[in-house]
């Protein structure tokens, strides 16, 4: 004879003990052969619209059935009149696991007070002595079809994820774990005009603070508890020995990718379609393809998943390329070790998404950092610079000074002595590469620095002034070559030394201040970063006013890091205002005020104001091209990613090839600007669907990629997304699958 599983109706052998399929233990259910009893369980008939329960609880209709409960809608008649649900045990399933569960899930309830976790309001026992309980009523549906039946885009996705995390990280506080997290039990309803997402269905759950009920444990041991498609690696063990709150972690990643994607990251026919023992080694073993490369594979019916989403396939498959697909692959890692600690730090993650900042999910790397800043805000600020040129300019500098200030003897003494003190440091160490001298080859950048770190405290033991400038100097050296942690340390040793050697108000502490808040800025250390800047700022003002050219450098610094947070009304009005102060001091042809209108119009661009930010890049641009200057490339690459913002790739493709013929002419094609530009004006290409040009700039910008800022970094392995993309539209698959292993190479 055979056994109907009551969770999944599949039919199992007559001797099995798990089902086939989802994995549920097979004992003492509703009308079917049990093999622990060896007995035919006969039916009781289930409770019909119109019982009253508890003589306040008159049930309407079943809303829905679960592996081990039934849910009714039914009207509370006292003391309140209102609508509830009420869970009552199904027939049958009065087993201790089953017991267990049950009142397990009661009490997580009871013990949370979250408006997007369903409420309990009141627990008892029918009098056939089933245990019920009563919860508020979601008049929602699953957040998936929500999403879908309102043609919600990404961007109101994550929010309304967002929300759920809020709920999950909650029962987290409380020390309930859910462990049957999926779109069926999180509903959305209507409340106030807005979309909120409720959490259901804790039958699954586990206390981890403390014991929810003295049967806890019968419900452990060798049953597979959850939903295979959303389980955990640690889950499908079936122990119950390994179970945390990353289980919840790995079941959002889940839902995530379904809610972004349209699709589960397994396929629920093929992965329910095998044995158990295969769903536990698919769940611990196969990695997921990631939501774009899922996508990808979808064929005609990327169609109607992008259209559900307001977007076409290409620019979905944009959306989710990059930190969508990191987020959602790091949450669900295999080892629990590498997934987000906590729900709150997958929210905090999408936020920074959301506000265009770095993503923890990324490889740490400093380059991709210092990308998103560049991209976003700093025409200028993706220079790099050898130490002879550095170092020799900045002797110069003081010499020049010095000169300028030759009234003032004392002062102009001083700043001679300074230069002449580095321009002897700076002969010495550029001596080591003489081959006269003995040397037998060129010394590297690094190596110069690292012979001038060892030497710095010798050769300025009693110059503390001297010393600060040198330490400074190399720090930001450092800085610009991407050795941030090396940085760090000079410029941290050239404030220490500073700050001995000066008042604490000295108009000489702003320099290294402010060059330590920009290195602790590329490394996301906001709250130090703003620290320091403010003191940078309020010594900078006392001495030279507001209206000061360096006190504008700082304050754009600060404006920047506020719009990195996302509060995009504190950093307007400062942008506004550099850009008066600049506009005064150095007219309006300034290349200074070329940046100010770059960064404003990039905030204004950031909020979702197109309208007003386009001209302000456009002015940008002219004045940049009045003094025929370089940076005018990356300032016309900032306005074609607003034309792709907008959908106008149309637009966009003039702006990308004048920027890159420009770009050529100054920087050459070695440069690795050169090559995000190519990149950027490739994708724009392949939105088009101009193929072949798309190929050629792709392939130019590739190697440079490579060669500069690395494989790992974003534009790197984005550009290898594109060739896959490319060759898979030009049928060319062979290539695809080249370029497509190569990036699953260097993502492991």
């Amino acid at each position: 004879m055979a056994i109907t599983c009551p969770n999944c109706q599949s039919e199992n052998a007559s001797d099995a003990a798990f089902c086939n399929k989802c994995g549920s233990k097979l004992e003492l259910v509703e009308g079917v052969f049990s093999p622990q009893t060896k007995t035919l369980q006969t039916p009781v008939k289930d409770l019909v619209a119109g019982t009253i329960i508890a003589e306040k609880y008159k049930l309407i209709e079943e809303l829905g059935r679960g592996g081990m409960g039934v849910v009714y809608l039914a009207e509370q008649i006292a003391p309140v009149k209102r609508k509830v649900a009420v869970k009552i045990i199904k027939l049958g399933m009065d087993t201790k696991q089953v017991m267990a569960r049950f009142e397990a899930e009661r009490q997580a309830l009871a013990m949370m007070d979250h408006p997007n976790i369903a409420k309990v309001f009141d627990a008892g026992t029918t009098e056939t002595g089933r245990p019920y309980f009563v919860m508020e009523y979601v008049k929602g549906i699953p957040i998936t079809e929500y999403c879908d039946t309102h043609r919600l885009n990404n961007r109101e996705r994550l929010e309304l994820f967002q929300e759920v995390c809020k709920g999950v990280q909650h029962a987290h506080q409380k020390g309930i774990i859910h462990r049957d997290i999926k779109a069926s039990n999180i509903l959305v309803a209507i409340q106030d005009n807005k979309p909120v997402p409720k959490i259901i269905d804790f039958g699954v759950a586990k206390a981890t603070a403390q014991r929810l009920t003295e049967r806890t444990m019968f419900t452990e041991i060798g049953q597979l508890i959850g939903t295979p498609e959303y389980m955990s690696p640690e889950q499908a063990e079936m122990t119950g020995l390994d179970i945390d709150t990353r289980t919840d972690v790995y079941s959002l990643g889940v839902l995530l990718y379904e809610l972004l994607a349209g699709v589960l990251p397994f396929d629920s026919g093929t992965l329910r379609a095998a044995g158990l023992s295969e769903i536990q080694r698919i769940i611990r073993e196969t990695d997921p393809p990631k939501a774009s490369t899922r996508l990808s594979s979808l064929g005609d019916s990327q169609i109607s998943i992008a259209q559900h989403r307001k977007t076409d396939p290409t620019a979905l498959r944009k959306q989710l390329k990059g930190d969508l697909d990191w987020i959602i692959l790091k949450a669900m890692e295999k080892d629990r070790t590498r997934r987000y600690d906590t729900v709150n730090e997958l929210a905090l993650d999408i936020t920074r998404h959301l506000n265009k900042e770095p993503v923890m999910a990324r490889p740490p790397s400093t380059a991709y950092k210092a990308q998103k800043m560049i991209a976003r805000h700093k025409i200028g600020f993706g220079f790099s610079v050898v130490l002879f040129i550095l170092l020799v300019g900045f002797a110069i500098s003081m010499t020049v000074f010095s000169a300028r200030v030759a009234s003032e003897r004392d002062r102009a003494e001083e700043e001679a002595a300074k230069a002449k003190a580095i321009n002897a440091f700076l002969q010495d160490i550029l001596g080591s590469a003489n081959p006269i001298e003995g040397s037998d080859k060129d010394i590297t950048i690094l190596e110069a620095l690292e012979t001038a770190t060892d030497k710095i405290e010798e050769a300025f033991a009693n110059q503390p002034e001297v010393e600060t400038e040198v330490r400074h100097t190399i720090g930001v050296t450092y800085l610009r070559l991407g050795h941030y942690d090396k940085a760090e340390d000079m410029l941290r040793s050239a404030l220490n030394v500073a700050r001995k050697a000066y008042p604490s108000d000295h108009p000489e502490l702003a320099s290294p201040l402010t060059s330590l808040a920009v290195l602790l800025h590329e490394k996301g250390k906001l709250d130090g970063a703003e620290s320091l800047y403010r003191e940078a700022l309020d010594i900078r003002q006392k001495h030279f006013g507001r209206e000061d050219e360096g006190v504008a450098s700082i304050l754009s610094n600060l404006g920047i890091l506020l719009q990195e947070r996302g509060d995009y009304d504190a950093a307007e009005p400062i942008f506004r205002e550099i850009l008066a102060i600049d506009r005064k001091l150095l007219g309006d042809d300034n290349l200074n005020v070329a940046v100010d209108l770059n960064n404003l119009g990039n905030l204004l661009r950031d909020r979702g104001d197109y309208e007003a930010s386009e001209p302000l890049l456009k002015e940008a641009i002219s004045i940049l091209q009045k003094h025929e200057h370089p940076w005018v490339s990356i300032a016309m690459s900032n306005l074609g990613e607003l034309m792709n913002r907008i959908g106008d790739y149309d637009a966009a493709e003039p702006i990308f090839e004048e920027a890159l013929s420009i770009g050529l002419k100054h920087l050459g094609d070695k440069n690795q600007d050169i090559a995000k530009l190519r990149s950027r004006y490739g994708e724009c290409l392949l939105n088009l669907g101009k193929l072949e040009k798309a190929e050629g700039e792709l392939l130019a910008a590739l190697p440079i990629l490579m060669d500069t800022i690395g494989e790992q970094n974003k534009r790197t392995q984005q550009t290898i997304l594109f060739l896959v993309e490319l060759y898979e539209a030009l049928d060319r698959i062979d290539e695809a699958e080249m370029y497509r292993q190569q990036l699953v190479q260097r993502e492991h």
